[in-house]
């Protein structure tokens, strides 16, 4: 049975409560008088440089068709497919960014992203639900736009915008969806720099949509050796990804 969507959601909301806890807290500490800053040079540098971990979840936007599919008895069958639940998975990476001026700057940042994604498909008159699992490796090098408010103490809100080139390293054939391993996300984020005594730590929350449509149709599934699996590529207009990334830098 498809679970309901707001248990595919609890991720989400738990990843953006978490997100939202230190630029809650931040916001409390602007209010406070003015404290001897940690690093206080280290934002006029030109070249910064740092890693990243965090967890992803990785999600597709399906469009069906609702066209029926006439099996080998003359009955019509029609499929819709869903990604009912969200699947947590880890990104690592590196990151550079270039110092434009005082609140702007670009990044380049080099991610793994390893994840899951069920989809699941089912046929409506009859409730009959198939299931398939697609693992993701994804090499996805964003280039970002970092947009910075002025810092206060140890704190200094931002927001980022970019595009991130993206391919599957993992894409596996034969099964009853396949999509196109190259794609394009365009992202959405905000963070929060966090300065310490000898390092900065940053927690960023962002949102990936992928701008392609990443279906193979039937007419190019050649991988295919049982027609049968071709009722469900049928059933499906479109495939566009999205993902929720919710990393820290350390630089």
């Amino acid at each position: 049975m498809i679970k309901p969507r707001y248990i595919k959601c609890a991720p989400l909301v738990l990843a953006i409560l978490f997100m939202l806890a230190p630029l809650l807290g931040a916001g409390c500490l602007f209010a406070q008088e003015r404290k001897i800053q940690n690093r206080p040079f280290l934002d006029d540098r030109v070249w910064h440089y740092g890693f990243l971990v965090g967890f992803n979840i990785q999600d597709f936007a399906i469009a069906n068709k609702g066209l029926p599919y006439i099996n080998s008895e003359g009955r019509a069958e029609y499929w819709y497919a869903d990604v009912p639940e969200y699947i947590p998975g880890f990104s690592v990476g590196i990151l550079g960014e270039i110092k434009a001026n005082d609140w702007l700057s670009v990044r380049l940042i080099p991610t793994m992203h390893f994840g899951d994604k069920k989809v699941v498909f089912k046929e409506q008159r009859t409730g009959k639900i198939t299931e398939q699992y697609l693992k993701s490796t994804l090499l996805s090098i964003p280039v970002d736009l970092k947009f910075s408010a002025i810092r206060f103490n140890n704190y200094r809100p931002y927001v980022v915008v970019g595009a991130a080139p993206t391919f599957d390293l993992t894409v596996k054939k034969g099964k009853e969806l396949l999509v196109t391993p190259a794609d394009l996300l365009v992202e959405i984020g905000m963070g929060l720099d966090l300065y310490y005594p000898f390092f900065k730590m940053i927690p960023e929350l962002k949102f990936s949509f992928g701008l392609k449509d990443l279906l193979v149709p039937g007419k190019k599934r050649t991988d295919l050796t049982d027609d049968v699996l071709l009722k469900y590529t049928n059933s499906i207009k479109e495939v566009r990804s999205s993902m929720i990334t919710l990393i820290l830098y350390f630089e």
